[in-house]
């Protein structure tokens, strides 16, 4: 093979990085260990939501890169959201002051530099830290992304499941940890024991197990994270009046703490965007690009279907215009199939002082088309703010790999002062509509029986008719007990993958040749809300696909949930 000149590979990459619509301007390409500005390395703003990744060892200038993306997403009129791990990314709202050695490496990769604030909002997880609070209710979390905070087994995460479609079916509404631990202590008690049996695959052991572990994370501090008003995810979709789009930054002062729940309530609000957004198909700039750093902790010990539902995601929320960037220090700590979807990648600097250091090099080398880098060699010598990069082009072809010099940001790149943290939160109109917690009657209350209003007057001929805030155990008034019956077979059934313990009739019991027969419309509800839970069903598969198939038969009585059991009231 022919050794190309230094000219060749520049014009290489020349040609692979000419793009003619809106683009990210990343830096000037690095050939041969010279800067040549005539190079420049960018990303079209139309493959943004093609996904991407952001890696890199500890220290190399991962969090500066996101930084300057966010600048210029922001300044096309990108909504961004940032997880800001460290709080230097809070320096957006500062402009950047200009100095000597900044003005050389801009001047050397041909960037015209000028300082300037961006419009940011604050966010903090149930108010731990200067943001505005964000909260997610029980209900809308739901049992996966739950169970993954618990840390339960499959079994457990199955049993959850359960009571999640008990609460569902009964109107009880799971606001908060108090609520869950409510409607647990209930279906454990004399009172429910009847409840507890006709949910078959629920056992009042692990219903313990899953009681003790919501007490435990009661005891850590968790229950501010969880209540109303409810973060309304369509925040991160604002444009400030000028035009450019709002940057989220969500502060996670005590990640090292508590890592399981904030990477999880990330993923929370990226499930309650995929639900929400309509399918917006292929856009010239997405409505949102989420940056998602740490990302390894979304992924540790992560159950099969908390993976899955990972993996769904990512996958069809492309074509609803979000864009998602996962940040991390090497590809191998992303599973193969999310891996699999991340088409723009921006690979900072990798060190190779131990075995492992060595394999997780060769991996990542691996992942890139063939180039004219010796790859391995310019991983380990790349310099703080360089990085190996390869996107997308127009065409959805992936462009030449390119040792790219990065631009500077034009805030600060740190974080800016507490106090001007804290006047935009004051300023902000989200804090009216977020900024004070409220109880509303819920599960604990019903149950309880704190809020319950003295029964009507009973019609002539007809028993007393309960208050709307009582909780009444037993059937769902107008529901037709045998479709309940069914429904809790299945659910036994398919999310827990045995034989219902649950008799039934006689005239109800298919023969083996006939159980894989396919339901016919009416079983599953007419009209819409038939074809809406037979349609996602499929999707959804195990308990979940059951569970969208009682929303047909019961004619919409219960919630629908996504790929992750979301469910926000707001969608009701």
């Amino acid at each position: 093979m022919a050794i190309k000149s230094t000219a060749d590979k520049v014009a290489t990459i020349q040609k692979g990085y000419t793009l003619e619509g809106a683009t990210i301007e990343l830096g000037a390409a690095i050939v041969d260990g010279e800067v040549h500005k005539d190079a420049p390395v960018r990303l079209p703003l139309s493959m943004m939501n093609r996904h991407g990744l952001v890696a890199g060892a500890t220290g190399t200038g991962k969090t500066v890169t996101l930084h300057m993306m966010a600048e210029q997403l922001s300044n096309a009129g990108v909504p961004v959201f940032l997880a800001d791990i460290k709080g230097d990314l809070s320096g957006l709202a500062t402009a950047a002051a200009g100095s000597e050695k900044l003005k050389a490496r801009t001047d050397g990769i041909g960037q015209a530099w000028a300082g300037k604030t961006f419009p940011v909002e604050f966010l903090a997880l149930g108010g731990d830290g200067n943001g505005i609070p964000v909260r997610a209710t029980i209900t809308s979390f739901g049992p996966i992304l739950l169970s993954r905070i618990l840390e339960l087994n499959d079994t457990q995460e199955s049993s959850l499941q359960l009571v999640f479609h008990f609460a569902d079916k009964n109107n009880l509404e799971l606001i908060d940890l108090k609520d869950l631990r409510a409607v647990i202590q209930f279906l454990t008690s004399d009172e429910g024991k009847d409840e507890l049996e006709a949910l078959g695959g629920l056992s009042k052991a692990t219903a313990g197990v899953i009681l003790r572990e919501l007490v435990t994370l009661e005891a850590q501090g968790m229950e501010a994270f969880f209540g109303e008003p409810e973060f309304d995810t369509a925040e991160l979709l604002r444009t400030a009046p000028d035009g450019r789009g709002v940057v989220t930054c969500l502060e996670l002062p005590t990640l090292q703490t508590k890592p399981m729940v904030f990477s999880t309530f990330l993923m929370w609000l990226l499930a309650d965007l995929f639900e929400d957004l309509p399918e917006a198909g292929d856009l010239d700039k997405p409505k949102l690009v989420f940056f998602l750093d740490e990302a390894h902790l979304l992924f540790n010990d992560a159950s099969k279907a908390f993976l899955e539902a990972i993996t769904t995601t990512v996958r069809l929320i492309r074509s609803k215009g979000v864009g998602i960037f996962f940040v991390t220090q090497t590809p191998k700590d992303v599973p193969a199939d999310v891996l699999g979807q991340l088409a723009n990648r921006i690979q900072h600097a990798l060190r190779a002082f131990t075995p492992e250091d060595a394999k997780a090099l060769k991996a990542t080398v691996s992942t890139f088309p063939v180039s004219d880098y010796d790859l391995e060699e310019t991983l380990t010598s790349a310099g703080i703010g360089e990085a190996v990069i390869t996107v997308m082009n127009e065409k959805g072809a992936p462009t030449p790999v390119a040792l790219t010099r990065l631009r500077a940001p034009e805030s600060v790149m740190g974080p800016s002062t507490e106090e001007l943290v804290k006047s935009t939160v004051a300023n902000s109109a989200l804090l009216a509509k977020y900024g004070t917690a409220v109880d509303n009657v819920s599960a604990y209350e019903k149950i309880s029986g704190k809020s319950a209003a003295p029964t009507g007057a009973a019609a002539p001929g007809q028993p007393p008719t309960p208050a709307r805030d009582v909780f009444v155990p037993g059937p769902v008034p107008g529901m037709d007990q045998a479709a309940v019956d069914a429904d809790a077979r299945r659910i036994e059934e398919e999310i827990l993958g045995r034989p219902s313990s649950r008799p039934a009739p006689a005239s109800e019991r298919p023969r083996s040749s006939e159980r894989q027969a396919p339901r016919e419309p009416q079983e599953q509800g007419g009209g819409m809300m038939g074809d809406l839970a037979g349609a996602l069903g499929g999707a959804l598969g195990g308990g979940l696909k059951s569970m969208a198939r009682s929303l047909g038969t019961q004619l919409g009585r219960e919630l629908l949930r996504g790929v992750f059991g979301t469910s926000s009231r707001r969608r009701r």
